[in-house]
């Protein structure tokens, strides 16, 4: 579930191991080109951390971050 505070969208993934958490970031990241917005992210093993936040409206959430939120949602 997607929590905000900080002015960020954020949410952990948990996956079977490195390879299944590299393999989704690697779909988020087309998804977020096709979107034209970048998330900040951390992987640690198995964990995918994702922050959303609009840089260009000031550092806060917009509807663009609730967009590709729930388009990542759907992968």
């Amino acid at each position: 579930m997607w929590k905000e505070e900080d002015n960020r969208l954020k949410r952990t993934f948990k996956f079977k191991d490195f390879q299944e958490a590299f393999a989704f970031m690697t779909r988020v990241a087309f998804l977020a080109e096709a979107h034209k917005h970048h998330p900040n992210w951390s992987n640690v093993y198995n964990s995918v951390t994702i922050e959303l936040t609009t840089h260009d409206d000031g550092n806060v959430v917009t509807e663009k971050d609730r967009k590709l939120a729930a388009a990542i949602d759907k992968l």
